[in-house]
């Protein structure tokens, strides 16, 4: 199992992969991305990702280059490592150039695909839950570059990891200006009351997951009951089950928030029920990529 980056046409190991230091997404975050998981060999909802990253792209005016040369990279780069499964982090950034906060001064965009081997969490973890904790960073300013755009701008989030794990829990959940937890510094959280699935919606400023909208589809087509709305800090803290989804971490089960577990066993029935489905979903990808 190796690890290959792409860097414009030209595929390395990644102590040999260089980027210039004058590119704009070093220099500034000035960069889009997209992180996906494969599962038998092809990556699990590549479109999404790719259809988002199109999106995040033309909100910072950005030009990408064409969705089949990115296709085309992301598939040698996967060939030349060798994986069985990988990860796969597709970035964009604005080019390089002359020194200056004007767009006007990059050049080329520059592509850049990073596939390494596929490290799930610890079995364990799907079986005790994750720690979170609420931290006092502040998410999705509505004056600033909007959140559901997947920037190379994370400071925020690295920021509220870091406080999190100085509080000893696993993840950080962050709150808006309002005081309604939005999301988590990689993940998106959802919450369960009475078998009702509740995640925070998309208008009080998150990042939508793309394993999110899935767990979301396959939810309420077994007949669960999902619902987008906004949520406070004390109905987390209330909540009968909750779990969270990621792109690489899937659906994860959490064991407690500010060290307030919730009221059912940590991998409650919904939860089970909606990881069972998620498991499902990729191991159907995976027959469809040998078909």
């Amino acid at each position: 199992m190796t690890a290959k980056v792409f860097i414009d046409g030209e595929i390395s190991d990644p102590e040999r992969a260089v980027v210039p230091v004058f590119d704009r997404g070093f220099l500034y975050g000035d960069s889009v991305y997209e992180v996906m998981r494969t599962s038998g060999g092809r990556p699990v909802d590549s479109d999404a990702h790719l259809g988002r990253l199109q999106r995040s792209a033309e909100a910072i005016a950005l030009r990408l280059p064409p969705r089949a040369a990115i296709v085309a990279a992301i598939e040698e780069t996967m060939a030349a490592a060798g994986n069985a499964e990988s990860y796969v982090r597709v970035v964009v950034t604005r080019g390089s150039g002359p020194m200056g906060l004007d767009t006007a001064l990059a050049g080329e965009p520059r592509l850049v695909v990073i596939v390494r081997p596929l490290e799930l969490p610890a079995a364990a973890v799907y079986e005790r839950g994750l720690k979170l904790f609420i931290v006092a960073y502040e998410h999705g300013l509505r004056r600033a570059v909007a959140p559901s755009i997947k920037t190379g701008n994370y400071l925020t989030n690295v920021m509220a990891l870091h406080e999190a794990r100085r509080q000893g829990a696993d993840d950080a959940l962050m709150c808006n200006a309002a005081g309604q937890v939005v999301e988590g510094s990689s993940c998106n959280l959802f919450v369960v009351r009475e078998r009702r699935v509740v995640t925070p919606a998309r208008d009080i400023g998150l990042l939508a997951g793309i394993t999110r909208q899935r767990v979301m589809e396959l939810a309420r087509g077994s007949g669960i009951e999902v619902d987008e709305g906004a949520l406070t800090p004390e109905e987390v803290l209330q909540a009968d089950e909750l779990f969270i989804t990621s792109s690489i971490r899937g659906v994860v089960p959490v064991a407690s928030v500010n060290d307030t577990p919730p009221r059912l066993p940590v991998v409650g029935p919904t939860t089970q029920q909606i990881m069972q489905l998620y498991d499902d979903y990729l191991a159907e990808q995976a027959r469809a990529s040998r078909a």
